[in-house]
Formats: C-alpha cells, structure tokens, sequence
C-alpha cells in the first residue's frame, strides 16, 4: 500500500481535527452496479483480524477481506474544483461504472 504525501497530509489534518484516533479504515463493500466500492471511516483501535499497515504517525486497517482487493493500491487525495477527497488508484481495478461509484475487479 502507498499513501501519496498529499494524502499524508489530509490523514493527519483529519485526525488532528478530529482530535483522536489512531488512524483511517479502508475496507471494500459489495454496492452499486458494478459490485465494489470503497469504504473510508476513522479508525480508533485496531481489530485482532486487521492487517495493518504503519506510518510515521498514524495506521491504515484493512479488514482480511479487503485486503487481497486492496493489494497494490495507492491512496491519494484530489482537489478538483469546487470538489476535493480521498482517491483510490487500484490495479485490480478492470472497470468503473459510469457514476464513478462503484468498480468490478
């Protein structure tokens, strides 16, 4: 797993704002119309079944589901506009549907 600086960045502001917890969430739930999508939460402990994943000051967990959809995958953040949050860059994505919602593996 890679976390671009920018997304460093928005982890830690988040968790300073927020004023706790040890880290984020990401996990992968069946949705939409092409089966996947992401899911971010703020994570406060860590589960005995999590992978994790350490950086300088905070931890990304992943759920041992997840996990093996999640392999590869890059965490980056973008500002487009009026619009800003969390991007996802997943090789094992092979398509997205056409809201942008959800994803087939």
């Amino acid at each position: 797993m890679e976390v671009t600086d920018i997304a460093k960045k928005k982890i830690r502001q988040q968790l300073t704002s927020r004023g706790k917890g040890i880290g984020i969430r990401i996990g992968i739930k069946t949705t939409g119309c092409s089966g996947y999508a992401y899911n971010l939460e703020f994570a406060d402990t860590v589960n005995a079944e999590d992978n994790v994943y350490y950086f300088d000051d905070f931890t990304i967990l992943v759920d041992p589901k997840s996990n093996t959809l999640l392999e590869g995958i890059i965490v980056d953040y973008q500002i487009q506009g009026f619009n800003e949050g969390f991007e996802f860059i997943n090789p094992l994505e092979k398509a997205r549907c056409g809201c942008g919602e959800s994803f087939t593996i």
